[in-house]
């Protein structure tokens, strides 16, 4: 199962979340929870250090 890169959550099928590839690297997939999008937290991607919000 996956988990939100913001808050460590699991993603469950149900919601809408969010599946993408790193924006600067494009080597990680990261998946957002629903509430994470809805309040725009922060997320860091593991492999080449990218903020996103």
């Amino acid at each position: 199962m996956a988990t939100c890169i913001s808050c460590g959550r699991k993603v469950t099928p149900h919601e809408k979340a969010v599946k993408l590839k790193c924006p600067s690297c494009g080597a990680v997939t990261l998946w957002r929870c629903e509430k994470c999008r809805l309040f725009g937290r922060k997320y860091k991607c593991p492999a080449c250090g990218f903020n996103g919000p």
